[in-house]
């Protein structure tokens, strides 16, 4: 069966999406997204960029009345042409925007990290379980075969049992961009370190039980308000240990390596979201396994699969439960840094759901990438 069969609509049967927030992902990645999908549609904008707003709507067949600044956000909850929304807006304002589409009766999709406190993730979970609609936090590699492959390598024993995790996630990031500004929640543990964390989790099949952490800067004026890089130790139940370096600053690397008391796997670019993913399996004295994932759309998967849950009434895997949990190992990982101490990680419910190739949902990639407008990548490139 493929992933079409296993998610079919019709144009009545749709969801219909308001994308709020008109940054780079959301242009380069999840605009472009829907037209990968069965049973979603965007139909919807909201930016305070009259340009972006103008210019994008034209792009995707946007009608210029369903183009909405954040100031008019409550008219389109309650204008009844939406279902849900995808919310890719700065990490401080998740909270706010989820709560309120909520009381609207509108379901949510919305970016890591979920929020920037545990009292905010608390009050999104509490505010959709109020209202009964679906909460669910894009995880994209929850969908994505490369990643959901070494899940069943690892349970499956081949390379014995898994002893240590060690990830690398680094990127050059400019000193404008959001994500290295304070007010905004951001930072490289949140950005891009919490795809680290996540992979040891959905690896290890279990959560973390104290962390340890160190951040360090060059002395540049983008890394003022935001350190360049973090590493971070997690020690997890079985004295396992997964370790990872996140940063702003060194060259573009995604990759990770689980090593077993039989053998290793390798996978990169392990984070990537439009890329080959190279999966290297060593098991004892035997000859290396290669093995290439081609690139898919891995946003279209994640709107395929949480369309499917509204529409199917399905509470979704990639829940505000996972983001919570998240967010708290970063909050540990934060206090260790401020402290130099190791944390203990209190509190954690095991999710009742853990990935598994059974959700892997596969989209060709786009064929070539949207020209933004008004928005760049991290590193400044647009």
């Amino acid at each position: 069966m493929t992933t079409q069969d296993r998610y079919p609509a019709t144009d009545a049967q749709k969801i219909r999406y308001a994308v709020v927030g008109l940054g780079w992902f959301a242009q380069a990645a999840a605009l472009p997204a829907f037209a990968n999908t069965e049973n979603s549609q965007v139909v919807a904008l909201v930016s305070d960029n009259p340009t972006k707003r103008s210019e994008v709507a034209k792009k995707y067949g946007i009608a210029e009345s369903q183009t909405y600044t954040y100031a008019q956000y409550d008219d389109l909850l309650n204008s009844g042409t939406i279902d849900a929304v995808y919310i890719a807006l700065p990490n401080q304002l998740h909270c706010d925007y989820t709560v309120r589409a909520a009381q609207a009766g509108v379901h949510i999709l919305c970016e890591k990290p979920m929020a920037v406190t545990v009292a905010e993730c608390e009050q999104m979970i509490a505010a959709a379980q109020e209202h009964n609609v679906k909460l669910a936090i894009a995880y994209r590699l929850h969908f994505d075969a490369a990643n959901l492959q070494a899940v069943e390598i690892v349970k499956s024993g081949q390379i014995g049992e898994p002893r240590f995790f060690h990830a690398i996630f680094a990127q050059q990031t400019e000193g404008a961009n959001s994500r290295m500004k304070a007010e905004t929640g951001s930072g490289t543990i949140e950005d891009i370190g919490i795809y680290c964390i996540n992979a040891a989790r959905y690896l290890f099949q279990s959560e973390p039980i104290s962390v340890f952490a160190t951040s360090a800067s060059k002395p540049e004026e983008r890394f003022r308000e935001v350190a360049e890089m973090t590493s971070a130790i997690m020690q997890f139940p079985g004295d396992r240990l997964a370790s990872f370096t996140c940063s702003f600053g060194a060259a573009k690397l995604a990759t990770y390596q689980v090593m077993g008391t039989g053998g290793n796997l390798h996978v990169e670019p392990a984070f990537a979201s439009q890329a080959d993913i190279k999966h290297v399996l060593a098991i004892d004295d035997q000859p290396k396994q290669e093995r290439i994932f081609p690139a898919c759309d891995q946003l279209a998967a994640v709107f395929t699969y949480f369309s499917d849950c509204v529409l199917h009434d399905k509470q979704p895997a990639i829940s505000g439960r996972e983001g919570l949990i998240d967010l708290k190992i970063i909050c540990a990982i934060k206090e260790s840094i401020a402290t130099a101490k190791f944390v203990s990680i209190d509190g954690i419910e095991s999710p009742q759901h853990r990935p598994t190739a059974a959700q892997i949902i596969e989209r060709p990639p786009l064929q070539q990438q949207p020209q933004l407008v008004n928005a760049a990548d991290p590193a400044g490139k647009s």
